[in-house]
């Protein structure tokens, strides 16, 4: 599956390897047009060997940006709370999932997404039409349903390492092409954008 095949790949990476790229994923992230000039992103925290994403969230943050951070809801859909530095993070155990890393501060409700003018996207790789493929659970998809049905037409943008940008991935009828990817070396912007 190939999913899976990117997991494994991450998972072969050191902690060196997964600050360094996410730090170069800051910097580019921040040249973005879109990023530079957001009142409000929602962002995440990786977790695992996804590209970090803590020196983006802390610049971010500096800047005077309002960051929203997810928190996973029973049913696997998204809540939302505020990112005001990493004090504001608690470590959530969920079941028999991974442990994540959330807001620690009042929830604000699946709808404060759609308030960002910027949604950056976690995922495994994303293709040549900006189709990205996400980890499976379907979180995301309703984050993306949640803001075409309020009408609000934030940048998506995917965070990923340059090996996972792709020819191709699979996609179903439902599935929304992002805007741009970044990866530790540079940016790549989509037909969508």
């Amino acid at each position: 599956m190939l999913r899976r095949e990117f997991l494994t790949v991450r998972n072969r990476l050191t902690g060196d390897d997964v600050r360094a790229a996410g730090l170069a994923l800051a910097e580019r992230a921040l040249e973005l047009p879109e990023v530079a000039r957001a009142r409000t992103v929602a962002a995440y925290v990786s977790v695992g060997g996804e590209p970090g994403t803590g020196a983006l969230l802390d610049a971010l943050h500096a800047r005077g940006v309002r960051v929203l951070l997810p928190a996973l809801l029973p049913d696997n859909d998204l809540d939302w709370g505020e990112y005001t530095g990493p004090d504001s993070l608690a470590r959530i155990q969920h079941g028999g999932k991974m442990a994540l890393f959330e807001p620690s501060g009042p929830r604000l409700g699946p709808d404060a997404v759609t308030e960002a003018d910027v949604v950056l996207l976690p995922g495994l790789a994303v293709d040549a039409r900006g189709m990205r493929l996400g980890r499976g659970g379907g979180s995301y998809d309703r984050v993306l349903a949640r803001l075409e049905r309020a009408g609000a037409r934030p940048r998506l943008v995917v965070l990923l390492y340059d090996a996972e940008v792709v020819a191709h991935v699979p996609a179903e009828a439902h599935d929304q092409p992002v805007h741009a990817v970044v990866t530790p070396s540079g940016t790549r912007r989509f037909a969508t954008g």
